[in-house]
């Protein structure tokens, strides 16, 4: 009686798989579209928790955009009401407002639709993610039962499942790197005063997975900083974290200042983020980059 059951439990449970699969539901592009999915770059262990943390960061960061275009298309229609009770005013100066109006109500729009596609690629996932741990649950199950012919087939069928959740996720956590957006990176310059000398020589190197942004600077006499390169853009990550490290030049020879690593999940707001990191243990030098999203 325990294995006919858990068989019958199964057959219902590859049939909710099989409905709920995630290529069959949704029209998403070919795996070779994402970061995380390049040959080379697969990642077959999907990580929830951070998935949930960079999903909140990113539509909490949409809403804001929202906000504010919202509020800017509320000041516009309302110039709009006034130039229109203003005689006095041209009909250029209406044209030109309602423009305006036009193309921030067209970006609303899009806006709108990101935000429901991050929400439905989401909710796929979390779909996923619940008949990945049912499957691992059921395993465990049948492990603790009789080995029969019936339990081992049933665990092969298990595992097959199991496989398929774990590639759904992984194939929906690089269809949400897609709608991440961008990370435009600008050189502040470094923070050190006395440890800081004119003539001293710096690089900067800047990593987020594959990507890479090695710039060199160099301490001028009055104190000030001249970088060879100010700014990089970096297409945000779900997986990987920003790794910054700072050596000194001094003629052939290269001295390690430190080497650091920095969550992007702050990033993902309206207004510019200042960050100063400690690039040593004691902060004696840091380094100061703005992000923009």
């Amino acid at each position: 009686q325990f294995c006919i059951f858990p068989v019958f439990i199964f057959s219902f449970y590859r049939k909710s798989l099989s409905r709920s699969s995630v290529r069959s539901r949704m029209s998403l592009k070919s795996p070779k579209a994402y970061n995380s999915l390049q040959k080379g770059a697969v990642i077959w262990d999907p990580k929830p928790l951070q998935v949930k943390k960079i999903f909140e960061a990113l539509k909490k960061g949409l809403n804001e955009y929202l906000e504010a275009h919202q509020a800017e298309l509320d000041y516009l229609s309302g110039r709009h009401k006034d130039t229109k009770r203003n005689s006095r005013l041209s009909p250029p100066s209406l044209s030109f407002l309602q423009k305006q109006i036009r193309s921030v109500e067209r970006y609303i729009r899009k806006l709108e639709f990101h935000i429901s596609k991050v929400e439905e690629l989401y909710e796929a996932y979390c779909i996923q993610c619940r008949l990945r741990d049912g499957a691992t649950n059921m395993k465990h199950a049948f492990s603790l039962s009789p080995s029969t012919k019936a339990s081992r087939e049933s665990l092969v069928e298990l595992y097959k499942n199991f496989q398929e959740c774990t590639e759904d996720m992984c194939f929906i956590e690089g269809a949400l790197e897609v709608h991440l957006g961008e990370f435009h990176l600008k050189m502040k310059g470094l923070v050190g005063f006395a440890r800081l000398c004119p003539g001293d020589q710096y690089e900067v190197f800047v990593r987020l997975g594959r990507q890479k942004w090695r710039l060199k600077g160099k301490i001028e006499t009055d104190d000030s900083q001249t970088w060879d390169e100010e700014e990089k853009i970096f297409i945000p990550n779900l997986h990987e974290k920003f790794e910054i490290k700072v050596t000194e030049l001094r003629g052939l020879a290269t001295i390690l200042v430190g080497v650091v690593t920095c969550d992007s999940i702050n990033f993902f707001t309206t207004k510019p983020q200042a960050i100063i990191v400690d690039i040593t243990e004691l902060g004696t030098i840091k380094l100061q980059l703005e992000v923009l999203w």
